[in-house]
């Protein structure tokens, strides 16, 4: 595939950019973001000062920076957004879960031998959608069902078709018409309450299970977890985790003798199958009972084998950089002014989206902010989540690389002193100044990084 070739007006921007006597300066600060696409622009200063006199030991100013602003790299963990930043929150994702696994990373060793599952729960059915089935490397027919006849709408309910991977009807429902909107709605806005009471169901189970209190349970076992949210092609949230056994101390002491993989996998189906979440009523709007779906699936994980450590990481880090988007969605929150009939999403994303903003305006449903999280289907949790002493922290992943990787060019640049006291008073002050690239930086920031080109339009265009 040819190289996209830039606009007029991008190749203006581009020599305005590349022909600055800032240039170099400006190139050392798009280095230093790792070709983040929206860069975040700061405004302001800082000074080192000595706690007690006050004299200034060293000042920094973005006043000699290009632009009069210091680029930072945004840090998103959306793919669709910034793919180098995403990369980045990938790999400590992953670096974080399989340290939970076998060790590192302020983890020990030991953790290995600590009994673990990777666990999968599912949304309900809300009714039938078109789906991808194979069985021995066979595409089978998507719902072959016989003597069903049409729906109160007209519409056939069954589907014989064997759909491609990129079919754009996968995910969509058999009858948009008789598909359950407003529980699917409602269903992604309560996951995160549902997987709450899961957790303290599973810890109750154990407890039961060994003839122990919940209290009792907590002085010599610690149930700790690593999961991550995924949305299906139907646009319903379910969550993939790494459940672990450790003993009262975490990972750092080992669980005991009784707690084997076999209890956890029990627990974990228990669990799935005992609780529910209510949904609140209003005037038109009956209450709705609402539980996992009844496909869980919990494996064990090994060092060896078909469902490793590096396979589990990687599979819960691919999906912590993804939202909404990939099935059909925005990316960005639906704003009052949007015709969500122009929007260029699916019809089955239309409709939830619409789903959302009708029951967002229902006062009895205001807490759930259905209509401020449209984009998301009603979903507003977090997409990656972990219990404390499951491992290492994102935040100590990212200072550690800062430290590691920044330090001598926040030095070079002016940021810090070439030496630091033992004892210093750092007084800041930032100002938020704008973000992202013109066309031409962004083509600029693409080339001296190594990054794939931003799209752009044909040479000769005129805007």
């Amino acid at each position: 595939m040819p190289a996209p070739v830039p606009s007029l007006l991008t190749l203006r921007d581009i020599a305005r950019r590349a022909s600055s006597p800032e240039y170099q300066r400006w190139s050392a600060q798009i280095r230093q973001t790792g070709g983040c696409a929206q860069p975040i622009h700061l405004r302001g200063h800082v000074e080192h000062r000595d706690p007690l006199t006050g004299a200034v030991l060293h000042r920094y100013s973005t006043d000699r920076e290009p632009d009069g602003v210091l680029r930072l790299a945004c840090k998103t963990r959306r793919a669709s957004r910034c793919p180098s930043c995403a990369e980045i929150y990938r790999a400590d994702t992953y670096q974080l879960v399989r340290a939970g696994l076998v060790g590192g990373k302020g983890v020990p060793d030991s953790v290995t031998g600590h009994p673990a599952v990777f666990a999968t729960l599912t949304a309900p059915s809300f009714g039938p959608v078109h789906v991808r089935r194979a069985q021995d490397g066979k595409v089978r027919p998507c719902r072959p069902r016989r003597g069903l006849g049409r729906c109160p709408h007209g519409r056939l309910q069954s589907c014989t078709e064997r759909h491609s991977a990129d079919d754009p009807r996968l995910g969509e429902p058999l009858c948009p018409d008789c598909y359950d909107y407003p529980g699917s709605v409602l269903f992604n806005a309560l996951a995160p309450e549902l997987w709450r009471r899961f957790t303290l169901a599973l810890r109750r189970h154990v407890a039961k299970s060994a003839g122990l209190t919940a209290r009792e349970l907590r002085n010599i076992l610690t149930v700790s977890f690593a999961k991550v949210a995924e949305y299906q092609r139907r646009g319903l949230v379910h969550f993939h985790a790494v459940i672990r056994f450790d003993g009262p101390d975490g990972p750092t002491t080992p669980p005991p003798g009784w707690a084997t993989t076999e209890v956890l996998d029990r627990a974990v189906h228990h669990a799935a199958q005992a609780v529910t979440v209510t949904s609140p009523a209003a005037r038109s709007f009956a209450a709705r009972v609402l539980t996992w779906g009844d496909q869980v699936d919990v494996r064990p994980i090994t060092t060896t084998g078909d469902l490793t450590d590096q396979a589990v990481a990687g599979y819960i880090a691919k999906y912590a950089t993804k939202a909404a988007e990939c099935v059909g969605t925005l990316d960005r929150r639906v704003r009052p002014t949007d015709d969500l009939d122009r929007l260029n999403i699916r019809d089955h994303a239309r409709r939830l989206i619409a789903e959302c903003q009708r029951l967002g305006g229902l006062p009895e449903l205001a807490d759930l902010r259905l209509a401020e999280w449209a984009h998301m289907l009603g979903f507003r949790g977090h997409f990656s989540t972990k219990s404390r002493r499951y491992s290492t922290t994102l935040g100590a992943l990212r200072t550690a690389r800062i430290v590691h990787n920044q330090r001598e060019h926040q030095i070079t640049t002016g940021r810090l002193p070439l030496s630091e006291e033992d004892q210093v008073l750092v007084v800041a002050h930032w100002q938020y100044a704008g973000q992202g690239h013109t066309p031409g930086e962004a083509f600029l920031s693409a080339a001296i990084n190594g990054k794939p080109l931003p799209p752009l339009d044909p040479v000769g265009e005129s805007h």
